[in-house]
C-alpha cells in the first residue's frame, strides 16, 4: 500500500515518480523541514542537468540510469547505487546520460534557505 505523499515520515518512490512526471518538471520536491528537503530529479538519455551552484550543502542519491557528474573540476561516473556529495557554492553538472537517470535530492538545510546569505 503506497503512503499518502503528503506524509512527511514515508514515501513511496513509484508515487513520487508519477507525481514528477505529472508536473511536467525534472525535479519534485516532496520534503522539506528547515534542516532538510529532499526532492526526486529525473533526467532523460542523452540529457544533461541545468544545476546552478546552491547556498546549501547538496547531496545525490542514484536508484536508475547512467550518466556522468561534474563536481568542481572532477567528473565522477554515476548509476544506480551511486551517491554524491557537493559542497555549497560548487559548480556542478549532470551530463553525458546514456540512461535515464532517477535520482534523490537532498538539500541541507532546505534548498533555498539560504538564499541570499
Amino acid at each position: 500500500m503506497a503512503l499518502p505523499l503528503n506524509d512527511r515520515t514515508a514515501f513511496d518512490i513509484t508515487t513520487l515518480l508519477a507525481r514528477r512526471e505529472r508536473s511536467g518538471k525534472a525535479y519534485l520536491e516532496f520534503l522539506r523541514v528547515p534542516a532538510l528537503s529532499g526532492g526526486l530529479y529525473v533526467l532523460g538519455a542523452g540529457g544533461a542537468g541545468p544545476q546552478q551552484p546552491h547556498a546549501e550543502d547538496e547531496v545525490y542519491v542514484v536508484m536508475a540510469g547512467k550518466g556522468k557528474i561534474r563536481v568542481g573540476q572532477d567528473v565522477y561516473p554515476v548509476q544506480a547505487g551511486s551517491v554524491v556529495f557537493v559542497e555549497a557554492l560548487v559548480e556542478h553538472k549532470f551530463f553525458d546520460v546514456e540512461e535515464r537517470l532517477e535520482i534523490l535530492v537532498f538539500f541541507a538545510p532546505a534548498e533555498h534557505s539560504r538564499k541570499g546569505a
